[in-house]
């Protein structure tokens, strides 16, 4: 069998099979990185800038090494793609016998006993029965039950967590449909296969011994791959702590009420019950700021409208309980539903009590629904233990991991100072695709007009382009006010983060062809727009973590008072990481050209700038308005002449 670097080589199957493959030395070098690391049972650090190919260059050796290797990536949507999209590809250019399979969390899987029991509750509901009829007739034809085949009905939609299952409300070998569940046949096909495809949190919610299941299938992993990996270490950091959401108890609640109808439905007590612990839960959401916030639980616990409300809580889920209790012998489940209650209970009473320990406690505020952490300040003992249990060779990859060529942050974090490291600069030709512009006479970040006149100046770059542009800002505020000022004042189509489904919004763009697309947090990584469409992208501010973060500031003063720079050695390095990822979004194939203007004076005003120029990739640079009129008008020019 050739090597990895002859595969991806010029004379390779992939040269010869897959239209469009251009062979890269920097791919076929991570290729050969990885292939060492995976025979040697060794864990390797990887950055590939954008262009590298990297997907490619671990799936080669992964499918060539004859070993089980698990393959874990951010998101759903990019476990799709992995698995219906390049998978095949690499497997067809390949020949190799490998099986392959893809496994997500239970949320994502219709469960048929949930189904029955939602049609059976909701027939005061119209519109929701009409959209139970459409799953029901889609769990006729489905084999997988995978939610994401039925685009007819919105993953976010409330009704999918009414026909799906959680690790609380699942019934087990014991529900009526065991033989039908498309959860464990999809985990028994996880567990035949070679190559098994997940996300992180599917990933860290069974290492940290939350749900079984998958957890079954990781001793006889012998090797990890991370893709993304630069958001495992938030990640880990929830699953290695204990969290409650509101939306736990509510269906707590929601389930116990229509078990108790389904099965026994002999008075109205408990119905009664159920109902009184939804409005304490909504009582408890009222109290909370808007949507979006996070901060230190211990503020709020202090105060006596919180004090009061906890405890209605904390009796009604103690009265629900006790109302399920004599229900369980008759009920399977019921029985789980009173298991829930007590467990639910204990962990509710934990996270409302004011603790003394370094656990960082906070809380986090959602449209409908709150959530109480106790989370750990240092994750990496607990990741570098389970990392060592495994026994098997571990692989992160991802475009943006390193700080000025440096790999310390990741490393620190996760226990993997002993981790060989790699690096690999993107192979498109930045020099000539691509111009930075540092505007002048920008006001500072913290200034009262600073988003006025961020938007001044892209006004002024957006005639240029043409729109074809990202506005990415570093908080909804800003987006809002940006938005309100651009709002009926721009000749080219607005795309506003909030007023459509990310997905809707980007295809929106991609077919209006000179829109702006104004975005936060989610837009600045896992979005792929290639073409003119996306010709320049606008950054207002450096992103800092917000100073008011619980979390943020609970790290701050531990490594304060261990005699550590928190700003150098975690601040600094985080935001360089996040700012990689929204420069990132401009330049995703050979072919594009475009701009990226980063608004923020302290660039070039204070010296730690230097770290985060020194860390985007090699752009000509300029402070001139007019280079960039000259930077689009040299790549209009270039397009129209003849070939």
């Amino acid at each position: 069998m050739d090597s990895p670097n002859e595969i991806l080589g010029q004379h390779g199957p992939f040269a010869r099979q897959v239209a469009g493959f251009a062979p890269r030395i920097e791919q076929q070098a991570m290729a050969d990185a990885v292939q060492a690391a995976l025979a040697q049972g060794e864990h390797l650090i990887v950055e590939a800038g954008t262009g590298t190919g990297k997907t490619f260059a671990y799936l080669v050796p992964a499918l060539l090494s004859g070993r089980k290797v698990v393959v874990s990536t951010g998101t759903r949507n990019l476990q799709d793609q992995l698995f219906h999209r390049d998978l095949p590809v690499v497997r067809k250019a390949l020949q190799v016998p490998a099986s392959v399979a893809l496994l997500k969390g239970r949320s994502n899987y219709l469960c048929l006993h949930r189904l029955q029991l939602a049609e059976e509750t909701a027939y005061q509901n119209p519109a929701e029965m009409k959209k139970l009829q459409r799953i029901r007739d889609w769990a006729g034809r489905t084999r997988r039950g995978d939610i994401a085949e039925l685009p007819e009905v919105d993953e976010q939609d409330m009704i999918w967590p009414k026909v799906t299952s959680t690790a609380d409300n699942c019934l087990g070998q014991e529900c009526d449909w065991f033989d039908r569940c498309h959860l464990v046949e999809a985990r028994r096909e996880a567990q035949a296969a070679d190559v098994v495809v997940v996300n992180h949190h599917l990933l860290f919610a069974d290492m940290a011994l939350r749900e079984t299941g998958f957890g079954e299938l990781l001793p006889s992993v012998e090797a990890f791959i991370i893709d993304e990996a630069h958001q495992l270490p938030d990640v880990a950091s929830g699953f290695f702590g204990t969290a409650l959401s509101a939306n736990q108890l509510l269906e707590l609640a929601r389930d116990s009420r229509d078990e108790y109808i389904n099965e026994l439905n002999e008075d109205r007590e408990l119905v009664r019950l159920a109902d009184e612990l939804e409005k304490a839960v909504r009582d408890m959401r009222l109290l909370f700021r808007q949507p979006g916030q996070r901060g230190n639980w211990k503020a709020l616990a202090d105060q006596p409208d919180m004090q009061a409300v906890t405890a209605q809580l904390g009796q009604k889920l103690a009265q629900l309980q006790a109302a399920l209790e004599p229900c369980a012998p008759r009920s399977k489940a019921l029985d789980k539903c009173y298991q829930r209650a007590r467990e639910l209970g204990s962990r509710f009473e934990e996270l409302v009590a004011v603790h003394d320990s370094d656990d960082i406690h906070w809380y986090e505020v959602h449209p409908r629904s709150f959530t109480l952490h106790l989370t750990p300040l240092d994750i990496a003992a607990n990741f570098r233990e389970q990392l060592e249990s495994t026994s098997a060779s571990w692989v992160f990859t991802s475009a943006t991991l390193a700080v000025a060529d440096r790999f310390d942050h990741f490393q620190q974090r996760l226990g993997l100072e002993q981790a060989a490291t790699a690096r690999w600069d993107s192979p498109f030709d930045f020099a000539r695709q691509t111009l930075l512009y540092l505007p002048e006479q920008m006001p500072a970040p913290n200034a009262p007009d600073y988003t006025e006149a961020v938007v001044a100046q892209a006004r002024r770059v957006l005639k240029i382009s043409g729109g074809r542009a990202f506005l990415l800002f570093t908080s909804h505020r800003a987006l809002q006010e940006a938005a309100g000022l651009l709002r009926d004042q721009v000749p080219w189509p607005l795309f506003v983060q909030g007023e459509a489904p990310r997905d809707v919004l980007l295809e929106q763009f991609r077919r209006a062809g000179n829109g702006v697309l104004l975005g936060t947090s989610s837009f600045w990584e896992g979005v792929d727009v290639r073409g003119e469409a996306l010709s320049c992208v606008i950054i207002d501010k450096l992103p800092f973590a917000s100073p008011g973060d619980p979390v943020l500031q609970a790290r701050i003063e531990a490594l304060q008072k261990q005699g550590i720079n928190a700003f150098m050695t975690y601040q600094l390095p985080a935001a360089v990481i996040s700012l990689k990822q929204g420069a990132g979004r401009l330049i995703r194939d050979v072919n594009d050209y475009g701009l990226l203007m980063i608004c923020d004076p302290r660039l070039h005003n204070k010296p730690y700038g230097r770290v985060f120029l020194q860390s985007l990739p090699p752009m000509p640079r300029t402070r001139d308005l007019a280079r960039v009129r000259s930077f689009f008008e040299q790549r209009e020019q270039a397009e129209a002449a003849p070939v």
